[in-house]
């Protein structure tokens, strides 16, 4: 099921692309692991070289299982997907771009992310993906898309794609 805001047709449901004055915001509702993987198998195939997802979301409420539909979208092993909630950083090869997967949760300043080299990160022509964004929002581009995963029961999540 989907909803869909900010006039989106069907074709846009999973991409959203800026509008002028107002940002553009699709809602998901999964009520199951491989439909997260799905939703997030969909928003890779159209992401284009150096897009930045900020996932935000309680404990459990996701966010790994997006990244591991992400990195099914392009073509990478979703097998290889882990927390990197004690390493900071995760790196993906895939068919297609490369998945830098990144957790700030265990951060302790902006300094201590900057140090894992993010800034770095945005210019390599990859996906960066960051957990538990809004600790290091001051470090995030302007055209990231954030991704809110928000549990409704213990297989439903509703899933909030925005620019």
């Amino acid at each position: 099921m989907f909803i869909a805001f900010s006039g989106l047709g069907k074709n846009e449901l999973c991409a959203p692309r800026p509008r002028r004055g107002k940002p553009s915001q699709v809602i998901h509702e999964s009520h199951s692991v491989e439909q997260t993987e799905t939703i997030a198998t969909d928003l890779a195939r159209t992401l284009p070289p150096n897009s930045t997802i900020a996932l935000h979301g309680n404990l459990g409420a996701g966010k790994t299982q997006f990244v591991r539909g992400l990195l099914i979208g392009l073509g990478g092993n979703p097998r290889t997907v882990s927390s990197p909630t004690y390493v900071l950083l995760n790196i993906y090869p895939t068919g297609r771009l490369t998945l830098y997967h990144l957790d700030a949760y265990r951060i302790a300043t902006l300094q201590d992310f900057e140090s894992v080299g993010f800034t770095e990160l945005l210019e390599q022509g990859g996906i960066v993906v960051v957990e538990w964004a809004s600790r290091i929002a001051e470090l995030l581009p302007k055209n990231t898309i954030h991704i809110q995963l928000e549990t409704i029961d213990e297989t439903t999540r509703r899933i909030t794609i925005s620019q």
